[in-house]
């Protein structure tokens, strides 16, 4: 198994890239949601000065938000400044899109765009609402063409694993393992190591777990509606709390801080909930840490991709390589 890491994308994530390399992670993901985060491709240009080993990358691309031609362009510089060390995910869109007001891309459009994304990096010609497209960057304007890098796609249902069977190296997933035959399985997972004798509901726990904790109330209630909040500890509280804003900006509401910090709303949730995290969030001693992230491994997933979270993310770094020292040795990919 690799053992990556992945990025809340933040104006200090290249620094932070830079530790990660030094701990030793095989491969830094950053989020692609210009809502929330700073453009996640100047992040990891920086991050690639800053770096000479660690692999880069979005995860996962959101299709809509930006031209083919633009994602491409973006693809192949970032290609030139740090050769052989990148790759792509591409999904539908969850908070990329939501954030907007808006839901999740049909994956057929999802289709269309990674195969004409995927001829334009070939240096093929492409049609994209009705034109003709062709990188006609010279040399010293990108990486020259074709710009060969993976593609995996960011799916968890039987549509997106489809087009990642037709068209990706592999499968980015959250939270819960997708059930895939593809050789790449990547898992992102959020939480905190615990320090011995540390209480999983203690503040310092609560900062840097908490937000991947919100993410499940707002998860519950998008997909599930108020009964599936309802159900959560302090959920009731939390949903009525969301219902209170104004349904055209409810959005905003709802995923201010994603997997950053507990909003306003979120807290009394997040601290009603906390005997929840070990469940839901990969929090839990070195010891059980470590042990799960084998359990995964064991289960085909090839690749894990850690999220630190809270005040003092090269902590959370250090604490989580130190707790999966030795997982990528003859595991998985790796």
């Amino acid at each position: 198994m690799d053992v990556s890491c992945a990025f809340a994308t933040s104006l200090a994530t290249p620094e932070h890239i830079a530790l990660a390399e030094e701990l030793g992670y095989h491969r830094a993901w950053c989020y692609d949601s210009p809502a929330l985060y700073p453009d996640v491709w100047m992040v990891l240009a920086l991050a690639a000065e800053r770096t000479s080993s660690i692999g880069l990358g979005p995860a996962v691309l959101v299709p809509s938000l930006r031209h083919p031609m633009v994602n491409a362009a973006a693809i192949a510089t970032l290609a030139a400044a740090a050769p052989g060390r990148v790759a792509v995910a591409i999904g539908a869109g969850f908070t990329g899109r939501m954030v907007l007001g808006q839901r999740p891309m049909r994956w057929s459009d999802v289709e269309a765009y990674v195969r004409v994304l995927r001829a334009l990096l070939r240096g093929e010609d492409a049609e994209w609402e009705g034109h003709v497209l062709r990188m006609l960057h010279p040399d010293g304007f990108g990486a020259t063409r074709p710009v060969d890098i993976p593609v995996l796609i960011g799916a968890d249902g039987p549509k997106g694993l489809a087009v990642a069977g037709q068209l990706g190296d592999g499968v980015f997933s959250a939270m819960i393992p997708t059930q895939s035959d593809a050789a790449w399985r990547a898992l992102l997972t959020v939480g905190t190591v615990l320090d011995e004798g540390e209480d999983p509901s203690s503040p310092r726990v609560l900062e840097a777990a908490g937000p991947a904790l919100a993410v499940v109330y707002h998860g519950m209630y998008e997909r599930g509606g108020a009964e599936a909040a309802d159900a959560l500890p302090g959920g009731q509280a939390w949903r009525e709390a969301i219902e209170a804003v104004p349904e055209r900006e409810r959005h905003l509401a709802i995923h201010e801080g994603h997997l950053v910090e507990a909003n306003v709303r979120d807290r009394p949730a997040v601290e009603a909930g906390s005997s929840l995290l070990p469940a839901f969030t990969t929090t839990g001693t070195a010891a059980e840490v470590r042990q799960r992230v084998a359990g995964l491994a064991e289960a085909g997933v090839t690749e894990i991709a850690y999220q630190p979270a809270g005040p003092d993310i090269p902590r959370e770094l250090a604490a989580f390589a130190a707790a999966t020292s030795g997982l990528d040795d003859g595991v998985g990919r790796g």
